[in-house]
């Protein structure tokens, strides 16, 4: 593990989303990670302060302009204050040695109007094929960290893969097998919520969803039709102990997406408890699970509903023994460390190379990977998977 004590008291700025607070109650990814990072190199002797809402919880000092999340009022003005929040963050950019942007693209538009200090972002995942227009701009000023080797564009340069990492010790490890199928996150036809309701369907398992509404067009055709507090329960949105419980408690855990998973954070929570993953053989996923050992790869609904009698045949110890060794929050940090280093050392990124500007100049819609979606048949659950 690396120490980073060559960077003690190095000034570091990690800017957060302001969707939710950091860490968020439930859900809220991008908000978790940038937590995490927060308080893992300050726990390292970094000297941190967190750009992000003013009822976030952290050990780093605090800095914010919106005093909760986004989500949590809807009488606050998101376009307004995501300006509000990364001006913020430029305005004190003399005050650090390094910048850690994991508030998507908008902040490349400032970071080009600076030359320093260093400016670092992880790329969580490309929403829409346009935003590559400013991830290309955005190379001339910062280094870019992805968090899976699936989630690369050809016309990017990249310091580093990143994986997300959780601590293991605040997810509690159940050594048996539960006897329901899990989906966790949110409510929109990539992340296959519809698949994960026909193989518990067709496998005679109980399905419980712990979801935030995102798409309800795609809720009120494929997902609500099919509740019936029984097989399939919609339990709302999950939050801390509730969660952890729910998780620990399944079988599996069903992550059928339609679209190629930038990494998927609640793969590795709940691995952390010691339920597998009945995943979909793309993106991510094959970096996240081993196919036999913490879960199964999955090419269709016939294949996850045929594996479903070998997910209690799984040692349970393994999953939580492959968040501990290579999804930690700890070896996050030591990623991210080395990840400072390379652009400290740098200060500014390199000049893309002839390979990378030819990929720039391929049509956005024809990326293989990054907007590859499969979508479900209108009004149907689709059986291919």
């Amino acid at each position: 593990m690396e120490s980073g004590d060559d960077l003690r008291g190095l000034r570091l700025a990690v800017l957060a989303p302001i969707s939710w607070p950091a860490p968020p109650p439930g859900y809220g990814p991008w908000e978790q990670i940038a937590s995490n990072i927060a308080e893992g190199m300050a726990a390292r002797g970094l000297d941190v302060t967190l750009f992000a809402t003013g009822n976030s919880v952290t050990r780093a000092k605090l800095l914010s302009v919106v005093p909760v999340g986004l989500n949590e009022d809807p009488g606050l003005d998101g376009e307004v204050y995501s300006a509000l929040h990364t001006a913020r963050l430029f305005e004190r950019a003399a005050d650090f040695d390094l910048l850690h942007n994991n508030f998507d693209w908008k902040p490349l538009t400032y970071g080009l109007a600076t030359t320093a200090p260093p400016l670092v972002t992880t790329i969580h995942g490309f929403s829409r094929p346009p935003i590559l227009a400013a991830y290309y701009a955005g190379a001339a000023r910062s280094f870019y960290c992805s968090i899976s080797d699936a989630d690369r564009d050809p016309g990017l340069d990249y310091l580093a893969t990143t994986y997300n990492g959780v601590d293991p010790h605040s997810f509690t490890f159940v050594d048996r097998p539960g006897d329901y199928l899990v989906f966790l996150g949110r409510f929109h036809p990539e992340k296959g919520t519809h698949l994960a309701i026909e193989i518990a369907k067709r496998a005679g398992m109980r399905l419980k969803i712990a979801a935030i509404p995102q798409d309800s067009a795609y809720f009120e055709e494929q997902v609500a039709p099919h509740i019936d507090g029984e097989r399939i329960q919609f339990l709302g949105a999950v939050e801390r102990d509730a969660r952890d419980e729910l998780l620990g408690g399944a079988l599996a855990l069903v992550h059928m997406t339609t679209r190629p998973e930038r990494f998927g954070l609640t793969m590795i929570e709940a691995m952390a408890c010691g339920t597998p993953v009945l995943g979909a053989r793309m993106g991510s996923i094959p970096e996240i699970v081993l196919d036999g050992v913490t879960g199964f790869l999955c090419d269709s609904v016939n294949d996850a509903v045929a594996r479903i009698p070998d997910l209690s045949k799984l040692d349970r110890h393994g999953c939580r023994q492959r968040v501990e060794s290579t999804f930690s929050l700890e070896r996050m940090i030591d990623r991210y460390l080395e990840a400072y280093r390379k652009a400290l050392h740098l200060k500014t990124p390199p000049p893309p190379s002839p390979e990378k500007l030819a990929a720039r100049a391929v049509d956005y819609w024809d990326r293989p990977m990054g907007f590859t979606e499969i979508p479900p048949k209108p009004r149907s659950l689709s059986s291919s998977g």
